[in-house]
């Protein structure tokens, strides 16, 4: 028997990533709670929620603020592109101060939100909105003690919300125990959006979690996200599936010996090869020949370099022949350098995934991915190359990594283990042969092709790379 099911309605939110892991957005004309601790984000997704509603969606939204007012609101989202004032002006937004001052609260009688529902409703009417954002809830409740009116009350404003037929968020400071102070409004909510801002290693990550979400099937990891100058990011960027276009089309490496180790053609367009080797043993220079034929082609590099400037780059590929200057000026290529020190592992990730989304490259080079091994998260750095990789794949783009090795009996293998989700994976290595110390080069796997299962020997000269036939190691 077929079996016919009803998607849940759902509201896009336009934030970067959040449609993706809620599998189109929050649930449409119900509420949203959005809990965190303080400087997570949650006021930021909020007014980001109701803003790309209005601009995008033809949605437009009220916000209700319990602490900021709203002038310090509309400053405080300036620095992020979003001009609150404009939408207001354009009746796409409403923006609503209610000021509680706890101090002057005494309970007497029953307890209701009655005068914030009339409140709630002439903002709602004026201006036809779709969205509600209420920040920050607790405030509402402050100094009345009893959990059985809270819920009866929060419970009765989540429905009159649904029976406006609003999209709602409310936002919720984090328990100690619970996800929010009270440790009521995560049972009466839809959906429930955790946020926290941690700190590790001295340095910051935001990440985000959706701990519930009726009706609907939702990514369940913790995820990170950015707050940047266009606001909002969340980074689950590794899909849920392996259904990227495999390219046949084959481009060269720049060395026309190593494309012959690969049947003369080269690497496949959108595939991820790795290098990996000792120090010293031309890994840059194999990166720099591959930049250079890439802009050759008329197309664009985009290389991030994380050991040296890029001035220092290009003054050491002049020794072996190549102009890689050349190719900066006309735009084909972009050299991006910082120290893997300067950000965490995440924003390390989302400014790469922001320069690629600008520059549109057709080929991205990262020397070295070694370099954050200092962060000794080894968990942590492959899931971010995982997810690195994943993106240029989906994007059609050839990944280049390389790999600083340690002498020994190991280098085939790669202390972050992310060998396996490599398509070609090269090794250079330092071999030492009657006295001499010459450099060999071999292919451990190219997926897909046939290649030379021999050790070449490598030789970086004053006009490039050049490679000999065999090599034998036996001596």
């Amino acid at each position: 028997m077929s079996e016919t099911r009803t998607q849940l309605p759902k509201s896009n939110t336009g934030i970067r990533g959040l449609d993706d892991i809620t599998c189109g957005g929050l649930p449409k004309g119900r509420t949203t709670l959005v809990c965190g601790n303080a400087g997570c984000g949650k006021t930021l997704m909020g007014v980001e929620f109701l803003v790309r509603g209005a601009t995008e969606f033809n949605e437009p939204g009220v916000f209700m603020a319990f602490e900021e007012t709203a002038d310090d609101l509309i400053k405080n989202v300036d620095s992020l592109g979003f001009s609150l004032k404009a939408l207001v002006d354009q009746k796409k937004l409403s923006i609503d101060h209610v000021h509680i001052e706890h101090s002057g609260i005494v309970e007497a009688g029953e307890f209701n939100l009655e005068g914030l529902f009339i409140r709630l409703a002439c903002a709602i009417d004026a201006i036809g909105a779709k969205r509600v954002v209420l920040d920050t809830i607790e405030t509402l409740f402050g100094g009345l003690p009893n959990p059985v009116i809270l819920r009866a009350e929060l419970r009765r404003l989540f429905l009159w919300l649904k029976q406006k037929d609003v999209t709602a968020i409310v936002t919720g400071e984090s328990g100690i125990d619970t996800l929010t102070r009270y440790g009521i409004e995560e049972y009466v909510s839809d959906c429930v959006i955790v946020l926290d801002h941690r700190i590790n290693g001295q340095l910051s990550t935001r990440r985000m979690r959706i701990a519930k979400y009726r009706g609907s099937f939702h990514g369940t990891n913790e995820y990170p996200f950015l707050i940047d100058e266009k606001g909002i990011s969340i980074l689950p960027i590794s899909s849920l599936s392996l259904n990227h276009e495999a390219l046949d089309e084959r481009i060269s490496s720049g060395i026309p010996k190593l494309d012959s180790m690969f049947g003369g053609q080269g690497y496949y367009r959108g595939s991820s090869i790795l290098i990996s080797g000792t120090a010293g043993c031309g890994k840059s220079s194999i990166a720099a020949h591959f930049a250079d034929a890439t802009c050759r082609r008329g197309e664009r590099c985009l290389t991030f370099l994380f050991e040296e400037s890029p001035s220092q780059l290009m003054r050491n590929m002049r020794s072996i022949g190549l102009d890689l200057e050349q190719w900066v000026s006309p735009g084909l290529l972009q050299l991006r350098a910082a120290r893997p020190t300067l950000y965490g592992l995440e924003m390390h990730l989302a400014i790469m995934i922001k320069a690629i989304q600008e520059f549109q490259p057709h080929v991205v080079i990262m020397d070295p991915i070694s370099s954050f091994w200092s962060h000794d998260e080894n968990f942590e750095i492959k899931a971010m190359i995982t997810r690195l990789v994943d993106y240029l794949k989906y994007a059609g783009i050839t990944a280049l990594l390389l790999n600083l090795s340690s002498d020994g009996e190991f280098m085939e293998h790669t202390d972050t283990g992310i060998s396996s989700i490599i398509d070609t994976w090269l090794i250079l290595r330092n071999i030492e042969l009657n006295g001499e110390r010459n450099r060999g080069l071999y292919i451990i796997k190219s997926r897909g092709m046939s290649h030379s299962n021999q050790i070449r020997e490598f030789m970086i000269t004053d006009s490039g790379i050049d490679l000999n036939d065999s090599m034998n190691t036996n001596g």
